[in-house]
């Protein structure tokens, strides 16, 4: 509105900051090419982050690029929930409008959360994966806006944004995998104390390979007078640049306020301190002038003309003249897009606001807030509510400032910032006992989160007169219960804790049953997530305090929750009466997702308990009922349990195929968690079905994508271990089952974890000659037993067991207390279930191994366990027990059992050498060569048609030889290859030896002459 005005203290030279720039420009060079950026720029206020990125951007911009700003908008001490999202987004919409109508095509509702402009947001259930779809949505509109042209969005200021702008970036960053996209996000670093919520972030992200961060650091002394001599047009004098290269050391802001402050000869009226180094700009101002700053300042980070019209109360002509002195005196600038107004620097809006008097700053809030409420158009649509609830919260009058923070907190909630809910409804229960009673009175609950009683049905008639539960008025407990869900979901789950806490206490005096089995359920969800316990005593209490009560949503909930505790802790019958019951009540209260969720886990344990096909049944149809109706939860878990139970009854190829689509459904939308769980199941399935290889990736992927989940990781962690054990790589398998058992942790012990977790225990035990420690590991797990429906994961244990044993025969050592075990071992086998085909093969299975351990195996033992396992479609048990036939009958003696137990060899080591899976194979061979066993022509011997073979190179040497050509370090190809940097150092030396090379780049060169890796795969790693 004012035009170009003058700005001298901003040097027209662009100083110093070649290294950086460098870094910029090499960035935008690789997003080019197809590998999207990341980067972050740190540095202490008025080191001169925005000019180096206003440099850069435009830089960009000549060369073609689409460059998006969004700024982190701080009004007083909070920020606006994604405001650097939804203004680069915006930016973007009015550059691209086609192109982002194209790629958020099919997602308007969701992506309308931070982009207004897109349509009307979804209302639908709040949880959260409802923040985890946002997140994919946004990542995946981002990349198909930069598929075919570069995109550099800039994110400015992090150290105002709110948590829920931090989860987003932090997801961007560890997502973004393809486009030609920059992100570039900057933060003051001096800002970023110990306790700053941006600190674990930098933390996180500095632990990603694909993040790069810039530190700018002060001017020297002759980049100092390059600055001075661009601020006055002339070169300055020796001692000028001296004095105040000393005063400011070199802060390129100081510099500039010095410079000026000594060219308009203000340099006596400056004292050393900061503050007023800060604002004697300000105090030379026109007293209009300095009215307008201090009312900028404490509108927020940006303030648009309309409403600073509206506040400042000037005439339009007085209102452009002091708002020209204070762009004239570079204190303002103009915001981007030419609506408003803000501090050209941040460090001189806090001054100018700290020195405000308290009633002054009440005062200026109180007028913002009656201006946005006289006129809500003053302000973008998407701000208005959190800023209206800021400004009457500033204003100190909670009778104005409740309603609106409510307001505020349904709004974070709609956009599933859940951060800004939770703290919203902090600062809503602080301000409860502060409004009036009749303020009280008319506000009312917006929904019925999570089961939660709002109102209590026999209150209904008593509180409303027969009247819609939702005239009933909002009360502090409904407060209290809206923050604890809003606390879990974003992650804060020791604040909401306290708030459980705090509820029941309250509820004691108080008593009020169902609301406090909802806030004990809670309860019960927080304990287990934060380590303290698991759950039962909570569930129980819940249990008792609903019991004998008309059925409720809170009643369908609780029983829902206890069927599907006792169904990872303690499966029985009882669970499945608990189970049933929860879909009966679900029904007569019309709680469709807590049905869902109980019959799934009623078909599960239904499944367990022997009843297969009806069992599945029900989880089939429950998970046709979730994709058709689009229950997110539901959908996720459906595919996570169902094709658990089919793994569990032998049916690996049936479950591949649902947990492939499970992929697919949960990425799309946005189930993290749910993905990862998926992810780990695919990998057991693979594992089974003897696709190994694609399973180690199934695992990897589950661990790199559920982010900060411990127990996805612990069942990827324990998936590779078996593959490394299986290969012979006893030291990684042993790494990866601490990585498990941590990540698992010992608060919350489940048979499906611990079970798993003994059995690759006891096989590192006996790989490394541990005999008696792998005996005292499966001591352990008798002693503790093996529940009903356990079987799934008792079966492989008790083999591992028995094999050990078989194999220890005739060690003096393991010879003390072993048949006393053995007979423990029998007697367990005895009471295990074997309703499936995959269970009566591993029936048999123990038992030959047993008496194998006891010397009276027979070939007509291992020729049943043979015929067992053949049609269960598993490669490699069905390689290891023609192993031990073939070994049984060679025992037995006969010339005329040779050729079958020579083609028995055959089979086992051609599936043992496919798998990699060198002690079997090893095993195999040794046995034909003591038996002058000819397992195949073996004269002429053809070159292998693998490179890497004639080399000889393992499989996993050729994986981390394809990394060393790509120009990985050992902790690169640590990450990548989900092994331990010591494990890649390890591979690295002994690619070395076998190659003849003495360096990476002679290996990465033979590597090439071989051609071991085409070159378009490995272009293809290189750009992804």
């Amino acid at each position: 509105m004012l035009g170009p005005v003058e700005t001298r203290s901003v040097s027209p030279v662009f100083v110093g900051r070649a290294t950086e720039l460098d870094i910029l420009h090499d960035a935008l060079a690789r997003a080019a090419g197809g590998e999207p950026q990341a980067l972050l720029i740190g540095g202490e206020a008025g080191v001169g982050k925005t000019r180096l990125v206003e440099e850069f951007a435009g830089a960009a911009g000549r060369r073609g690029a689409v460059v998006a700003v969004g700024g982190c908008v701080e009004i007083g001490a909070d920020g606006l929930p994604f405001a650097p999202f939804s203004t680069a987004l915006r930016a973007l919409r009015r550059a691209l409008p086609a192109q982002v109508a194209a790629a958020a095509a099919g997602q308007e509702d969701e992506l309308a959360r931070l982009l207004p402009e897109l349509g009307t947001a979804a209302a639908g259930r709040h949880d959260e994966d409802g923040t985890a779809r946002l997140f994919e949505l946004t990542v995946r509109l981002l990349e198909r806006l930069a598929a075919d042209r570069t995109v550099v969005v800039v994110l400015e200021d992090l150290h105002w944004a709110d948590a829920s702008t931090r989860h987003l970036l932090a997801y961007l960053f560890r997502t973004l995998r393809t486009g030609r996209l920059v992100v570039l996000a900057t933060y003051r670093a001096d800002d970023i104390h110990r306790r700053h919520p941006l600190r674990p972030l930098l933390a996180e992200l500095d632990r990603l390979r694909t993040v790069r961060r810039v530190e700018l650091a002060r001017f020297n002394r002759t980049e100092v007078g390059r600055q001075i001599a661009g601020i006055l047009a002339r070169d300055p004098d020796p001692d000028q640049i001296d004095e105040i290269f000393e005063r400011s050391d070199g802060n390129a802001f100081f510099v500039e306020e010095l410079a000026v402050a000594a060219h308009e000869g203000c340099r006596t009226g400056l004292t050393d301190s900061l503050r007023d180094l800060l604002l004697v700009r300000v105090e030379a101002l026109p007293e209009s002038a300095q009215n307008i700053a201090r009312i900028v300042a404490e509108g927020g980070s940006t303030v648009e003309y309309p409403l600073l019209a509206a506040v400042a109360r000037l005439a339009e002509d007085d209102l452009i003249e002091a708002l020209r002195a204070a762009v004239n005196a570079n204190l303002l600038t103009a915001a981007p897009g030419g609506d408003g107004y803000r501090f050209r620097h941040s460090l001189v809006r806090e001054a100018v606001s700290d020195d405000l008097l308290p009633g002054e700053r009440s005062r200026l809030n109180r007028r913002y807030a009656e201006a946005l409420e006289a006129d809500p158009t003053l302000v973008p649509a998407d701000q208005r509510v959190m800023r209206l609830a800021s400004y009457w919260y500033h204003a100190h009058d909670a009778a104005k400032a409740l309603p609106a923070v409510l307001a505020a907190s349904v709004e974070a909630r709609r956009r599933h910032a859940y951060s800004e809910q939770l703290r919203l409804l902090e600062r809503a229960m602080d301000l409860w006992d502060a409004a009036p009673d009749e303020v009280r009175a008319h506000l009312r609950p917006v929904d019925y989160t999570e089961a939660y009683p709002r109102p209590l049905p026999e209150r209904r008639a008593a509180t409303s007169g027969g009247r819609d539960p939702a005239a009933v008025p909002l009360g502090y407990l409904d407060l209290m219960a809206e923050a604890a869900v809003a606390g879990r979901r974003c992650g804060e789950r020791e604040r909401a804790l306290k708030i459980t806490k705090r509820a029941l206490r309250l509820l004691q005096d108080d008593p009020d049953p169902l609301r406090a089995a909802w806030f004990w359920v809670q309860r019960s969800r927080l304990v287990q997530a934060l380590a303290r316990g698991d759950g039962r005593q909570e569930l129980g209490t819940a249990q008792e305090l609903v019991r004998g009560l008309p059925p409720s949503e809170v009643h369908a909930e609780v029983l829902a929750m206890a069927a599907g505790w006792a169904m990872l802790h303690e499966p029985g019958p009882e669970a499945v009466a608990a189970a049933e019951r929860a879909v009966e009540y679900a029904r007569m209260v019309g709680a469709a997702d807590i049905e869902l969720n109980a019959r799934l886990t009623l078909g599960g344990l239904m499944v367990d308990a022997g009843d297969i096909e009806a069992g599945l049944a029900e989880m089939y149809q429950v998970r046709e009922l979730a994709v058709a109706q689009d229950r997110p939860v539901v959908l996720g878990r459906s595919h996570i349990n169902l094709p658990s139970s089919l793994e569990g009854v032998g049916r690996s190829a049936e479950a591949a195929g649902i947990l492939r689509e499970g992929t697919r459904l949960t990425s799309r939308r946005g189930l993290l968690e749910s993905e990862g769980w998926v992810w780990v199941n695919l990998a057991e399935s693979l594992y089974s079905l003897g696709r190994w290889e694609e399973a180690a990736d199934a695992a990897a992927r589950a661990a790199r994508r559920t982010g900060q989940a411990a127990k996805p990781r612990g069942g990827a962690c324990l998936q590779l271990a078996g593959i490394a054990l299986d290969r012979g790589e006893v030291a990684e398998a042993a790494r990866l089952l601490a990585d498990a058992r941590a990540s698992y942790g010992t608060h919350d012990p489940m048979p499906q974890n611990n079970l798993p977790l003994t059995r690759i225990c006891i096989g590192v035990g006996a790989a490394e000659g541990r005999v008696l420690d792998a005996r005292a590991e499966a001591g352990r797990a008798l002693d503790a037993g093996f529940p009903p429906g356990t079987h799934r994961y008792a079966w492989p244990l008790l083999l591992a067991a028995a094999t050990a044993e078989a194999d220890a025969r005739g060690q003096t050592a393991a010879e003390p207390g072993r048949a006393a075990f053995l007979d423990r071992l029998f007697r367990a086998v005895k009471n295990l279930t074997t309703g499936a085909p995959v269970w009566l093969a591993h029936d048999k299975w123990v038992r030959a191994e047993l008496l194998r351990a006891e010397g009276r195996d027979t070939p007509d033992t291992w020729s049943e366990v043979v015929t067992a396992v053949e049609p269960l479609e598993r490669p490699y048990d069905l390689a290891r027990v023609r192993y031990r036939l073939a070994a049984s009958v060679l025992a037995a003696g006969g010339d005329d059992e040779r050729a079958r137990a020579t083609e028995l060899l055959r089979l086992a080591h051609a599936v043992a050498d496919h798998l990699g899976a060198r002690p079997l194979a090893d095993a195999v061979t040794l046995l034909a060569q003591r038996a002058r066993l000819a397992l195949g022509h073996r004269a002429p011997e053809p070159a292998p048609a693998d490179p890497a073979e004639a080399l000889g190179l393992t499989s996993r040497e050729r994986d981390v030889l394809r990394l060393v050509a790509l120009g990985r370090t050992n902790r690169q190809i640590a990450g990548e290859l989900f092994i331990s940097p010591k494990t890649a150092s390890v591979h690295v030396s002994n690619i070395l030896a076998k190659l003849g090379v003495t360096g990476r780049g002679e290996a990465a060169a033979v590597a090439h002459r071989e051609g071991l890796f085409p070159a378009d795969s490995l272009a293809s790693e290189t750009v992804g």
